[in-house]
This record gives C-alpha cells, sequence and structure tokens, in this order.
C-alpha cells in the first residue's frame, strides 16, 4: 500500500531562487511519514506510552523538478521492512499531474525512550501498535 499527502507550497518555504528550500523537504518528508502513522491508528501518545519513539538514521533526497510557491505536491510513504534493528522509507514528492519533483529514502528506527537504544524488531512493535497495519505495509 503506497500511502500519500498533498501539501500545499507556501512562500515562506522559499530559497533565494524561488523553489522550496532543500531543508523544507525533509520537513514534508516528515509530516507524511507522521500522517501515515496516523492513518495506521498510531498517535504520538501511543508511542510515548510505550516508551519509544521513531528515529531518523539517514535520509537521501534526488531531486528532479523545482517546486514553487502555489504549487501542491503528493508526498507518499511506503515502509520496506527486513531484519534487524532499521527499516526503509521510501517517499516521493509528486505535483497532481503525476510529475515527479523529487524523491527521498530513508533508513528508520525505533527507539526505546528510557536506554537511549534501538528496539530490536520495528516490524513487530509497528505490527503490535497499529490498528491498520496495512497502511505500514504489515
Amino acid at each position: 500500500m503506497t500511502f500519500s499527502v498533498r501539501i500545499a507550497v507556501r512562500g515562506y518555504e522559499l530559497d533565494g531562487q524561488g523553489h522550496v528550500n532543500n531543508a523544507v523537504y525533509f520537513q514534508y518528508g516528515d509530516h507524511a511519514r507522521w500522517e501515515c502513522l496516523r492513518a495506521a491508528g498510531i498517535s504520538v501518545d501511543d508511542l510515548w506510552d510505550h516508551g519509544i519513539g521513531p528515529v531518523t538514521l539517514e535520509n537521501t533526497i534526488r531531486y528532479h523538478r523545482e517546486l514553487r510557491a502555489g504549487d501542491e505536491v503528493d508526498v507518499t510513504c511506503v515502509f520496506e521492512w527486513g531484519e534487524g534493528k532499521t527499516f526503509r522509507v521510501r517517499q516521493e514528492f509528486r505535483k497532481p499531474d503525476g510529475e515527479l519533483a523529487a524523491e527521498m529514502t530513508g533508513v528508520g528506527g525505533l527507539m526505546d525512550l528510557r536506554v537511549r537504544r534501538l528496539l530490536d524488531d520495528p516490524k513487530a512493535r509497528w505490527r503490535t501498535l497499529a490498528r491498520t497495519p496495512a497502511v505500514l505495509g504489515l
């Protein structure tokens, strides 16, 4: 399942060239990931109540087309599960006409907030927390 959320580009998110500042793409990606978790039935309070939190270990962005003020962008979120303490998240930033503006790949984990260490099996923990695990590809 590919989750997607539409975001409107705001004027204050632009850089000196008149397109979306590179750091804002990270914010858009974070927003889409949190909305994906919410759609799966997981809230910030759920995570804190269990003493865990998602962490980003790596993000890489490849830009294809600029986004400018007034544009809208659909940001997707697909979780890829493997073994171990980490998982991958693939995201695309597409204009409503389908044109690819950027791609972001990331590596994340779930941290035990008490001992500040990654959990061994984040996939199992996400599955336990989610009311709609299919949104997370589980």
